[in-house]
């Protein structure tokens, strides 16, 4: 039987998401983003569970979407990657968690990594984590809610910097434009999240829920029609001349030239 992808474990009232493809650098394939939409859809429905916890195994938090594999499950009317009964870490295709999330991150985190973040509550990264929200430079957009909230995060002209050119940044610049909350030593990303999530549980859990749900309808209210379009939108992308030239190009770790077409 194979490994899981995401590995669960609970202390006291802190549900602990370990994302265990570190071999390939956490990637996300179709099997890790089912594991982990229904480990998600279990912690929300425990009322033991208070806080969730997402960290990574090795070296790398994840280098984004495993390409190759989660785009065959593209239609024209977009990706299908939330099984039934599972609900989307992203909070796109269903309501979000009713429970806190705390991300911890360290060395690579890309494009979903940093919509995972942008869907969660606190974010902790090790000195070492370079971000990026790479999609531009693959000829799509990004599909996880970075089109409307990472401008909400960090204000418009940090976020447009970041969206438009695919460039990546550290720790440190994370920290400063507001896309996480503290920078901490090598290795002890988990630990810090932990402790964090440690805090929330010894509030009073139906103040915290009642809490996040209120906080996120103007969230909503803003993404709704956004949102709405993403499908089309990412539908269109992925018939391109460009994205053929993107994905070809990563395969090959050389530069793509884009005809815009």
């Amino acid at each position: 039987m194979a490994e899981p992808l995401v590995l669960v474990s609970t202390v006291g009232h802190i549900r602990h998401l370990q994302l265990n493809r570190a071999e390939k650098m956490n990637a996300a394939n179709r099997r890790m983003l089912s594991e982990l939409s229904l480990a998600y859809a279990e912690a929300d429905r425990e009322d033991k569970v208070r806080v969730v916890v997402v960290s990574a195994a090795g070296d790398h938090f994840t280098a984004g979407l495993d390409l190759g594999d989660v785009l065959g499950t593209a239609t024209l009317s977009g990706l299908d990657l939330t099984p039934e009964g599972g609900i989307d870490p992203w909070g796109i295709s269903t309501a979000p968690i009713s429970k806190p999330v705390i991300v911890a991150v360290q060395g690579t985190c890309l494009t979903l990594g940093v919509e995972l973040i942008l869907a969660s509550e606190l974010a902790v990264a090790d000195e070492t984590t370079v971000f990026g929200q790479l999609e531009v430079t693959r000829g799509i957009m990004p599909f996880g809610g970075a089109t409307t909230r990472f401008a909400q995060r960090v204000g418009w002209a940090n976020a447009s910097r970041y969206l438009l050119t695919g460039e990546t940044f550290s720790a440190a610049e994370a920290l400063r434009i507001g896309l996480i909350n503290e920078v901490v030593p090598t290795g002890t990303q988990v630990e810090r999240a932990m402790e964090l999530a440690g805090r929330i549980t010894e509030q009073a859990p139906l103040a915290v829920q009642a809490t996040l749900r209120n906080a996120r309808i103007a969230r909503a209210a803003v993404e709704k029609e956004a949102l709405s379009q993403l499908p089309k939108e990412l539908a269109a992308l992925l018939s391109s001349h460009d994205f053929q030239a993107g994905v070809a190009a990563f395969s090959s770790r050389s530069k793509p030239e884009f005809t815009g077409k």
